[in-house]
């Protein structure tokens, strides 16, 4: 991914999930003192009532390095114990295709479900 200036940050580094109706992205942006942070954006396209234009909604969380591991666990443990609620589901199943650099792949099915902070 190319770098670019966002609001006089550097950002050094995005994923895009699609997933229905909105679309998150996972971006890695630098401060001016050269530290590093991780910005999770959801955007939700919202139609217009009073025109037929549309609009996105956005909402963002600004996540720092000494946080990481703290949300992580936090995040595998509610999606592990959404997991135990719901025994019959299978998850595998919600995997789709997506797309990487302009070229469809199939995405990865793997028995490991944890998130890992390497």
């Amino acid at each position: 991914m190319e770098d670019h200036k966002t609001n006089g940050r550097d950002e050094i580094y995005s994923e895009k999930v699609k997933a229905g109706k909105r679309t998150y992205f996972f971006d890695v942006k630098s401060t001016r003192s050269n530290d590093y942070y991780v910005t999770i954006t959801e955007s939700k396209k919202r139609f217009n009532k009073d025109d037929e234009g549309f609009t996105y909604e956005k909402h963002k969380i600004f996540l720092y390095k000494e946080d990481f591991k703290k949300f992580l666990e936090a995040l595998n443990n509610t999606v592990s114990h959404v997991k135990e609620l719901m025994p019959d589901v299978d998850f595998d199943s919600f995997d789709h295709r997506e797309e990487h650099n302009g070229e469809a792949v199939e995405a990865t099915k793997s028995g490991e479900s944890e998130l890992r902070w390497d």
